[in-house]
């Protein structure tokens, strides 16, 4: 389909020779509209899921519940800034964005990114540390794991800081625009070139993912489980994993769209990538919460067994086991026998996560 713009500029004579109409024409905004508004949708039903479990099931709304809807609330105008933004043309050929669009589209599109990357930055280290949140709570009695989680917090933090500090001051004088040079406002400011940026902001993206996503690893490498339940625990807690090559992808398509000459072509992938990295990081940390949800009103389990002797992360009271008082390597379980003060016998769940159990903590 031709696109009116393009055919003005054509008509105009803005077109340098060799440059077609069908070329400037050609557009991926489609399936990263597709993509976007899938996973937002995806990610909403899940967090929704999460809290109304949270709250009316388990009758529990922690620290990592709220920093996880706050983050799902910064998430959403995220979104909308990047549909807007692909609305506008900012993934079209980078001839499309200099000679089809005028000047004063382009600085609108530099600073609704300007504004979108700062709403990404900020929900994703939110989404971040309600993951340590929910691991905390987990391994709360276990003072080693404790510490070493405050010790990825702090770290996950302060690599916040300079991707911060570079996105608000990647020109001099400080502006929401990041010009091109072909821009008047380029002879104004002196600028870092946003591939850079965004190439250190993806690394330390990166990093923090590898930190937050190795912790669960290491508790459940260090239980004393059978094999099938570690991997039925694995396929709870370590989903996020995933997220690791969406930060992966993320870095590979910044570093193309910098250093390609048609730099803004994969622009629109980048944009559903970080969609899908917010999103992937809710929606993996949100699994242990919409679980009792699942099992009380999907596959019908005994309530006894969700709100009892139970080992979900967020159970609370005095007949429960919860996961987060089991402890590291000296953890010894013995299925078929539950922890509770009326020391009822307990009916064993084929799933390793649901099974009531005693256990035995060695410092």
């Amino acid at each position: 389909m031709s696109d009116p713009k393009v055919d003005a500029a054509i008509q105009d004579g803005r077109m340098p020779d060799g440059v077609t109409a069908e070329y400037l024409n050609e557009s991926r905004d489609q399936p990263a509209l597709t993509g976007i508004i899938f996973v937002t949708a995806l990610t909403s039903i899940m967090l929704i899921a999460r809290c109304l479990s949270r709250i009316f099931l388990l009758r529990r709304f922690g620290w990592d519940d709220g920093l996880a809807f706050l983050s799902w609330l910064l998430f959403i105008p995220f979104v909308v800034l990047c549909i807007i933004l692909i609305r506008l043309g900012s993934g079209r050929h980078y001839e499309y964005i200099q000679y089809v669009l005028n000047l004063d589209t382009v600085n609108e599109t530099e600073a609704l990114d300007f504004g979108a990357h700062l709403l990404y930055t900020i929900s994703l280290v939110i989404c971040r540390v309600s993951g340590l949140a929910l691991y905390a709570a987990i391994c709360k009695q276990h003072h080693t794991y404790v510490w070493a989680i405050r010790g990825v917090a702090g770290v996950i933090i302060l690599a916040y800081l300079p991707q911060i500090f570079l996105l608000v001051f990647h020109c001099v004088p400080v502006t929401a625009l990041w010009p091109y040079d072909w821009q008047p406002e380029s002879n104004n400011h002196t600028c870092l070139t946003w591939g850079l940026v965004y190439s250190v902001n993806s690394a330390v993206s990166l990093f923090s993912d590898l930190l937050l996503y190795g912790i669960p690893v290491v508790m459940i490498w260090n239980l004393t489980l059978s094999r099938k339940r570690k991997v039925q625990l694995a396929c709870i807690l370590l989903p996020g994993i995933l997220v690791i090559a969406i930060s992966i992808a993320r870095l590979v398509l910044v570093i193309r769209g910098q250093w390609l000459a048609d730099m803004s072509w994969s622009y629109n992938p980048m944009l559903a990538v970080e969609v899908s990295e917010i999103g992937a990081t809710l929606i993996s940390l949100s699994i242990p919460g919409v679980k009792p949800l699942i099992d009380n009103y999907i596959r019908r389990k005994d309530k006894s067994t969700t709100r009892g002797g139970n080992t979900y992360f967020s159970g609370r009271g005095p007949r429960g086991t919860p996961l987060r008082q089991l402890r590291s390597t000296h953890t010894q379980i013995d299925d078929g026998e539950s922890h509770e003060r009326t020391n009822a016998p307990s009916n064993d769940s084929k799933e390793g996560i649901l099974v009531k159990m005693k256990y035995r903590v060695e410092a």
